[in-house]
């Protein structure tokens, strides 16, 4: 049974920084790839960003590009989001998704697992 567990969510001021953790279990975690995704209330959801299995090849959402850092650490299962100069507008649950295709997707649709998401509030 695969299982993806975020932490690390809170309340920030805007330009403060959050680390957001995603732990995988069930799964062969070094050949997953990983994305973050977050919905803002009344949204859709959205991509974020996404490594490959390597850690070789990432993706960014233009609107995090230069602020937010996708890695992850195969000997530990786990995939990180650092994220730098908050924003209000990257107010959302964060949610974490893993596959096992060998593309990286930045769709929704190209991810087979979820977590159950971490909320991220950033003040004004």
């Amino acid at each position: 049974q695969v299982q993806l567990v975020e932490s690390g969510g809170g309340l920030v001021q805007a330009g403060g920084s959050l680390r957001l953790s995603c732990a995988a279990s069930g799964l062969t975690f070094s050949r997953s790839n990983m994305g973050w995704f977050r919905q803002a209330p009344g949204k859709e959801r959205e991509f974020v960003a996404a490594i490959n299995w390597s850690g070789g090849i990432t993706y960014y959402a233009g609107s995090v590009k230069g602020r937010f850092t996708i890695s992850r650490d195969n000997g530990k299962n786990t995939v990180y989001l650092q994220m730098n100069s908050l924003k209000p507008e990257d107010t959302a649950v964060y949610y974490c998704a893993a596959d096992q295709t060998p593309v990286l997707s930045m769709q929704v649709a190209g991810y087979n697992y979820w977590g159950q998401g971490t909320q991220v509030t950033v003040s004004s």
